[in-house]
């Protein structure tokens, strides 16, 4: 049989948990930083508008809305498309069925080639983005992803 002791004073004592708790702040601030679904954090339009333009759009000062939102329990006709859409993105907006949420709405003024009437929509639970798109509101529109063919960034599409 092998017994071993060792002493510890209260300095090596306080030495340990002083380390201890730095070890856990270190862990609990690279956590925040890396942020929830998205990355990001959005707290206010300006947040989104951020976010947006840090994919490369070009968008209103103000938003054309703000509205809360229920994401819908069940996902069918038009927003079987639309699920499709937002997990090829990596948003898991599923989970979030039956909860509120803020959907914030912007012009897009870049759009290439030009287009008008294109608006980029942020849905947010909390402060994570967990929904996005670009969409032309035009009667023959279109709905695309965030960065599908956003000014430089690379086109996912293709």
């Amino acid at each position: 049989m092998f017994v071993m002791t060792a002493k510890l004073n209260k300095k090596k004592l306080t030495a340990i948990l002083l380390a201890i708790v730095l070890a856990i702040v270190a862990i609990v601030v690279a956590v925040s930083a890396i942020g929830g679904s998205s990355g990001g954090r959005i707290r206010s339009c300006d947040d989104a508008a951020a976010y947006l333009e840090s994919l490369g759009w070009q968008v209103s000062p103000e938003p054309l809305e703000v509205q809360e939102i229920v994401i819908p329990r069940e996902f069918t006709g038009v927003y079987e498309s639309y699920i499709q859409l937002q997990r090829r993105q990596g948003f898991k907006l599923e989970e979030y069925g039956g909860m509120s949420a803020t959907r914030y709405s912007f012009t897009v003024l870049n759009y290439p080639g030009g287009e008008k009437n294109i608006v980029a929509d942020i849905v947010v639970y909390g402060s994570d983005i967990i929904a996005g798109d670009i969409q032309s509101t035009a009667i023959d529109g279109f709905m695309e992803g965030l960065c599908d063919h956003a000014p430089n960034m690379p086109n996912k599409a293709q």
